[in-house]
């Protein structure tokens, strides 16, 4: 047992991969894994998963993340832009012409992982009767998530970052559950047994380590809107979300060994959540599961429009899926431009 914590939640797998692991179920990305999704690549074709990364737009689908603005970067003290900046005049004869840029940048506005240093919860890990926050494997806030500087809104993750995620190769076996085909486009509170009947009726089985997309249309509706989403089309989003307060729905996603659950919608549950038993309850429950208790990673806002289609028509349901977010140290979230082969 670590000396992190004494007490690790119920139903978590705390320690399970070693005391200081900070993978959890990416553990399953092993060769052979990334051997066997290869294995699906049949037509060489590619599809990309990413939106663009100014979309949704403003800031409706959540209030704090704004979208990315580009600057070009400075050429000297005078002012000068580095951009279309003609090398002639510091070099007499050169003909080159240079611009280079920088961006601004929510980690988690657009196409993106979240990483298990996201969401951590108030927990009684030392098993005192007090709460502390803490994350995955019990890391600690403010020692291993460092406290932000207040003055200047500095923060990083020396445990947990997106650079561990990056490092691991994060690559597999992509599995597409339709619920748009199934469920339709408005809104829906996924269930266990909706799930069942989806996986049943498309012959879908998941298996350890696999990257399990749910499509459930909301991606059509970002790229149709150009930017210029409604906040009711957000809330509550007009689309299928998984239950996250089904617990059988849980005990299913933790009994397939799965190490990743993907959408195109913004939560991949819904959000809110259902109502809870009892005074003290994780206002994100699938995000407490996933990524404080058994270290499932989450991507949100993917485009799995033109993928699922192409799936439908073929009838085919598993493809390889790369999908390595940014190598920053200390992020806890990246976007991600991830890379369907069929």
């Amino acid at each position: 047992m670590p000396s992190r914590w004494k007490r690790r939640p119920d139903g978590s797998n705390w320690g399970d991969f070693g005391d200081d692991d900070e993978l959890g179920r990416l553990n399953f990305l092993t060769p052979d894994a990334r051997k066997r999704a290869a294995g699906y690549v049949e037509e060489g074709l590619t599809f990309c998963l990413s939106l663009p990364l100014n979309l949704p737009g403003g800031n409706v689908v959540h209030r704090l993340r704004h979208p990315p603005r580009l600057f070009a970067l400075s050429r000297d003290q005078e002012g000068a832009l580095n951009y279309n900046y003609p090398l002639a005049k510091e070099k007499v004869g050169a003909t080159d012409i240079v611009s280079d840029d920088f961006v601004t940048l929510a980690t988690q506005y657009s196409t993106h992982w979240d990483t298990f240093a996201h969401v951590g919860q108030s927990f009684d890990a030392d098993a005192d009767g007090v709460a502390e926050p803490v994350y995955y494997n019990g890391w600690r806030a403010g020692i291993d998530v460092i406290a932000p500087d207040p003055a200047t809104g500095s923060a990083r993750t020396s445990r947990l970052g997106v650079e561990t995620m990056a490092r691991a190769g994060l690559q597999g076996r992509g599995v597409m559950v339709d619920l748009c085909h199934h469920l339709g486009r408005s809104r829906r509170v996924v269930s266990y047994d909706d799930i069942m009947r989806i996986i049943q009726a498309d012959g879908i089985k998941v298996e350890p380590g696999d990257l399990v997309c749910f499509y459930s249309g909301f991606g059509d509706l970002i790229v149709s809107s150009a930017g210029t989403l409604d906040r009711s089309d957000v809330q509550p989003a007009h689309c299928p979300e998984l239950d996250g307060r089904d617990q059988r729905l849980l005990k299913w996603i933790d009994g397939t060994g799965l190490s990743a659950l993907i959408s195109d919608n913004f939560g991949i549950e819904a959000l809110p959540a259902r109502a809870a038993d009892g005074e003290k309850h994780a206002s994100l429950p699938l995000h407490e599961f996933c990524l404080f208790k058994v270290g499932i990673a989450l991507g949100e806002l993917w485009y799995l429009s033109e993928l699922a289609k192409w799936m439908r028509q073929r009838q085919r349901r598993y493809f390889l899926l790369t999908a390595a977010p940014l190598c920053l140290p200390g992020a806890v979230g990246s976007p991600v431009t991830p890379l369907a082969t069929v």
